[in-house]
């Protein structure tokens, strides 16, 4: 995918002077215990800083803007303001950076150098359905405009879409840039075998995402209780573990989509289960084809384990996004920590995203062997479902 990256235009010097708007994902979690807004979890705002420092270095008028929480477009309250990011910023920056309310239509004083926070984007009237009006007045505002917040790159909004298509310019920040080389080095251009984990409680929340990549993966590895459902797909008996019968049939469809071009989908051989859904519980290993009818299906079994851990330190290409079981729960955790072992110790490409799988590959220490971990939960998603996004659609036709 062709696009233009703000480092190329900074390192060219096309930004000395010029005002350049970044749109990036401050949207950190407050406390207001107090009365006053503290920030509990600054990752986002650190992420931001690399395009910000960029965009200074090159002599730019720095213009930066986020949204922050569920406000409603055109009703001011304290707690959607962008004023406890300013401050942080302002400390990690080392310099001063002023908070612009009511932008929209400009009137406000940017110099080269310099950088300012707009008030979040998300109280503009428009800005969610991306109206035209406000795109031309974002438009108007700068000379470049720079997508950085690849956790919004699935709305087309007025900061995300609009103002990319009415900017003079229109390029990828750091952040985004890296999310879309990732992306394309994974499923548009992988090295082979290709393999993707999904996981997660119910097949029906990423039934799209199977069928799409049950057309282009080398194996197909489902875990937690989408597992369950395609072990039922499979003939086995899965006891009182959380399932969608109604959904066998198209589990199926997925199982014969990969047969028929020679792939698989690894169907658990042994488990690991419990009578309760516990942290207490006691933990059983069993052969998939003796869980009784009082059987909780809580992870994959050793023997399982090993083996999906021998495919993926042979794979060229790994998509994960998903745990193999309740791996909050130290009893039912192997099967997850064997599979976040292997994908480490594979010489393959790794990309993965989403909040549980996060959480495991910071539970085992494997994050400087993870190829590329995504920033963005639902944008990530819609990728792994085929889909282009309109951040990326707008940067490559701008481009």
């Amino acid at each position: 995918m062709k696009f233009l990256r703000l480092s190329d235009l900074a390192a060219s010097g096309r930004l000395r002077g010029q005002r350049v708007f970044i749109r990036a994902d401050l949207n950190v979690p407050l406390d207001f215990a107090g009365g006053a807004a503290r920030i509990t979890e600054d990752t986002r705002i650190r992420a931001s800083l690399p395009a910000i420092q960029m965009a200074l270095d090159a002599g730019a008028a720095v213009m930066v803007t986020s949204h922050l929480g569920r406000p409603t477009e055109g009703e001011f309250k304290p707690e959607d303001s962008l004023a406890p990011v300013a401050a942080r910023l302002s400390e990690l920056l080392g310099r001063p950076v002023r908070l612009v309310a009511n932008w929209v239509q400009g009137g406000f004083a940017v110099a080269p150098g310099e950088v300012v926070l707009l008030e979040n984007c998300r109280l503009n009237k428009g800005e969610k359905k991306n109206s035209p009006e406000l795109a031309r007045q974002l438009g108007a505002l700068c000379d470049v405009f720079v997508h950085d917040a690849f956790g919004t790159a699935h709305r087309a909004e007025g900061t995300t879409y609009g103002i990319a298509e009415t900017a003079p310019v229109a390029c990828a920040g750091p952040l985004l840039a890296a999310e879309m080389d990732a992306i394309s080095k994974a499923l548009a251009n992988p090295q082979r075998p290709l393999v993707a984990i999904v996981a997660g409680s119910k097949v029906s929340t990423k039934l799209s995402i199977l069928q799409s990549l049950a057309r282009n993966v080398d194996q197909l590895i489902v875990g937690g209780g989408i597992a369950n459902t395609f072990m039922l797909a499979a003939g086995l008996p899965i006891g009182k573990s959380l399932a969608e019968p109604d959904l066998v049939g198209e589990a199926k469809a997925v199982i014969d989509a990969m047969a028929a071009r020679g792939a698989q989908v690894p169907i658990p051989t042994d488990v690991v289960t419990a009578k309760t859904f516990s942290a207490t519980a006691p933990a059983t290993v069993k052969a998939a084809a003796d869980v009784a009818e009082d059987d909780l299906i809580l992870d994959i079994g050793p023997e399982t384990a090993q083996r999906l851990a021998e495919q993926l330190r042979r794979a060229g290409t790994i998509v994960w996004n998903g745990p193999m079981g309740v791996f909050e729960f130290d009893a039912f955790e192997q099967g997850t920590k064997t599979v976040a072992h292997a994908i480490a110790e594979s010489a393959g490409f790794s990309i993965a995203g989403g909040g549980d799988t996060l959480a495991a590959i910071a539970k085992y220490g494997i994050e400087p062997q993870v190829g590329y971990i995504s920033t963005g939960g639902g944008a990530f998603l819609e990728v792994l479902e085929g889909k282009t996004l309109p951040a990326f659609e707008v940067l490559a036709r701008r481009a």
